[in-house]
């Protein structure tokens, strides 16, 4: 099992705007199979550039382990287990709905604390994804909607994109907002 990451966050005199970004997509091995999914170097090297780039995986914060049995909700979205309404569950039948949702809040919290207005988040996560996330039937389909994350931070006002939307043209409002 990995250490956690952290989630204290240290002011600095460093004037880049504060960029949430999932801890796996700068190298971290925290998925769920213990694997990291980087962004390839010459993105994360240009994103680095103009901002200052925040780790986080809600799951971890949530408590947890690495590496742990693949979640998917079931029978809703991000905001359907925010409400209460839906479940984070694992294919043997076991539910992480709490650990789900303590890890948004912590993550919300750390965004907050570092004044963190963009969030670049893991497409399909059940935590993290954002407009499309696996079906609830572990076969890999997926639909449309937010992982647990994603639609606490959206609540927020943080805007949330992918590194898919990265491969597609970019960040649309991400640029207009990093510092020239």
């Amino acid at each position: 099992m990995h250490d956690p990451i952290p989630i204290s966050f240290a002011a600095t005199a460093d004037s880049r705007p504060a960029l949430l970004v999932s801890a796996c997509l700068l190298g971290a091995p925290v998925r769920y199979d213990g694997t990291a999914k980087p962004l390839p170097e010459g993105t994360q090297a240009s994103l680095a550039h103009q901002w200052q780039l925040i780790a986080v995986c809600p799951e971890r914060l949530g408590g947890l382990p690495t590496p742990r049995p693949a979640a998917e909700i079931l029978e809703g979205d991000g905001r359907s287990v925010l409400a209460g309404q839906a479940q984070v569950c694992d294919a043997q039948g076991g539910c992480h709905t709490a650990a789900f949702v303590q890890g948004a809040h912590l993550a919300l919290a750390l965004a907050q604390r570092c004044g963190a207005r963009h969030a670049l988040l893991k497409a399909h996560s059940p935590s993290c994804g954002s407009g499309r996330i696996h079906d609830g039937q572990f076969g890999g389909t997926l639909r449309p909607g937010d992982g647990v994350s994603t639609a606490l931070l959206r609540e927020a006002g943080i805007t949330v994109f992918s590194e898919q939307d990265l491969q597609h043209g970019g960040l649309p409002g991400l640029a207009e907002a990093a510092p020239s």
